[in-house]
């Protein structure tokens, strides 16, 4: 059997290079204005790609001053992506630091039907000083303690999409019954951080769940990948580490008693594109 290439958009402000905002060709497009997003998004979805991605931070980006560091709130415009495309994934970063399950579930379990089935979740635990001072906080909480509330938090996610059953939802005009209650369970949660009676107040997902991505890359990130992520980010820079991650991270699915196919490695790239070779080396060489 043929292996597929699977892309995806990584839509990163105005571009992954810092001056890509101030290149002639470059959008002029407010990154405040939807359609900024859309038309990225439209032209990935003619362009036969799976998917697109969508980054946050929980922070103003550092030298605002000097090019775009930030945009819309992500889970936001995937609601209006939803209903400007038709195909195409769609994939918002959202963090378990700072999110309430209850609330996390919620908005990926309507944006999936408002998409048809079609919203990935990129599961992040924030490691920004300046995020934690815009929620309460004086420091970061420590990557080993956000790693053991991202585990729970995937508990109580994981058990909210699952409280309706695929057929509780009836809608049965005649015998005026609309739902099979029986069908719908609460999940009783209490952990160390969280206390959840359950169950979720939106209908099962079309897909069950939201599709889950990751890109950790620490020992424990990778821990985590391999035990909840179906599609995995990672940037390496050269090809014998990329190798070397791709086998780590399918070796660690295996190890949890996933088949390895059943996580998606996705190395990112970030492309020239010309009529020619002669013409990407013209452009690498341009200054700025």
């Amino acid at each position: 059997m043929k292996r597929q290439l699977h892309l995806n958009l990584f839509i990163h402000c105005r571009g992954h290079h810092e001056a890509a905002w101030r290149h002639p060709a470059a959008s002029t497009q407010s990154l405040s204005d939807i359609h900024y997003y859309q038309d990225l998004a439209q032209k990935a979805e003619a362009g036969l790609f799976d998917s697109i991605f969508l980054a946050d931070q929980l922070a103003i980006g550092t030298d605002i001053a000097h090019g775009p560091r930030t945009g819309l709130e992500p889970i936001t415009v995937l609601a209006a992506l939803a209903v400007s495309t038709s195909r195409i994934g769609l994939v918002a970063t959202a963090s378990t630091t700072y999110t309430e399950p209850f609330n996390l579930a919620r908005q990926f379990a309507s944006l999936d039907h408002i998409s048809g089935g079609r919203i990935g979740w990129n599961i992040v635990t924030s490691w920004l000083a300046a995020a934690a001072r815009n929620y309460g906080g004086d420091a970061q909480v420590s990557h080993t303690d956000r790693y053991e509330r991202a585990e729970e938090f995937m508990t109580v996610v994981k058990g909210l999409w699952d409280s309706w059953a695929d057929d509780a939802e009836l809608d049965d005009r005649a015998s005026g019954q609309y739902t099979r209650a029986e069908r719908i369970r609460a999940i009783h949660h209490k952990g160390s951080h969280y206390r959840v009676a359950g169950p979720l107040n939106v209908p099962r997902c079309p897909q069950g769940r939201p599709v889950l991505v990751q890109a950790g890359s620490s020992d424990t990130g990778r821990g985590f990948a391999a035990r909840h992520a179906e599609a995995i980010f990672t940037a390496q820079l050269e090809k014998a580490t990329a190798q070397a991650f791709y086998a780590d991270l399918k070796s660690r699915v295996e190890a949890e008693g996933r088949p390895g196919d059943q996580a998606l490695i996705l190395p990112g790239l970030s492309p020239l594109i010309a009529s020619s070779e002669a013409e990407v080396q013209r452009l690498a060489a341009t200054p700025g």
